[in-house]
């Protein structure tokens, strides 16, 4: 699953590229009002699958960075010769409001339940996803859970491998009736020294599953150490 692409200049070069329908009618809040339960689901549907946009802002070193992302249904396809759902994600990236990287990549997936199965990309490469766990309707606050083993190759002939991730998810309370959804991403297991960097993708939830507010964290090992730049809404 193609997470959002956030590039990065000024010193710091950061790439996080690993990638709603029913939640229920489950009543998710407790004789307190807070709420105890969140459709899982819905909420990645309504981050990876549906029409959206948003743009994401930081500041690295004495520079301003942004992203810009829109996500478009792409309807019907076919997929390592499935049938399957596609959205692309469209990322313009900036850094003092100058253009320094676009990129643009289609999620595969199918529904009932939500499965994702790999992306493409821009530069050609082909990726398959395996889905360890089931994507719950519902989950309660502090649950988390594996998602996908990811394996990306150059390009569709699959001759070449030249990453794999791991993705998990995490939900985590806010408020009393919100609550952060984050998926976050390993560095590429294929390299021994350098993990190409790591990202946590989160998005703030209500118990319908809408998206409130959202943001990024990019983590890069660099020769002092570990650098981080997140990236907020704006």
């Amino acid at each position: 699953m193609k997470t959002l692409g956030l590039c990065v200049a000024a010193g710091l070069s950061l790439s996080a590229c690993a990638t709603g329908m029913n939640g229920g009618t489950t009543d998710n809040t407790n004789q307190n009002n807070v709420v105890t339960q969140y459709p899982i689901e819905t909420a990645m549907l309504n981050i990876y699958t549906k029409e959206r946009s948003q743009k994401l802002v930081a500041v690295v070193g004495n520079q301003s960075a942004s992203a810009d992302i829109q996500v478009t249904p792409k309807g019907n396809m076919v997929f390592n010769n499935k049938p399957v759902q596609a959205a692309e994600v469209n990322t313009i990236n900036k850094v003092n409001n100058q253009i320094t990287n676009q990129s643009v990549a289609i999620n595969y997936f199918t529904l009932n339940p939500l499965v994702f199965h790999g992306f493409t990309d821009s530069t050609g490469k082909y990726s398959l996803s395996n889905q360890t766990t089931t994507i719950p309707k519902m989950a309660t606050v502090g649950a988390s859970s594996k998602l996908i083993t990811e394996n990306v190759y150059s390009d569709r002939s699959m001759s070449k491998k030249i990453g794999t991730y791991n993705q998990d998810w995490s939900l985590t309370r806010d408020t009393n009736n919100t609550a952060w959804f984050c998926i976050e991403t390993s560095g590429n297991l294929l390299l021994n020294y350098d993990s190409a960097g790591t990202s946590s993708e989160c998005y703030k939830i209500n118990a319908r599953g809408d998206i409130l507010a959202s943001k990024v964290t990019v983590s890069q090992p660099t020769a002092d150490g570990t650098k981080t730049v997140t990236f907020t809404n704006k």
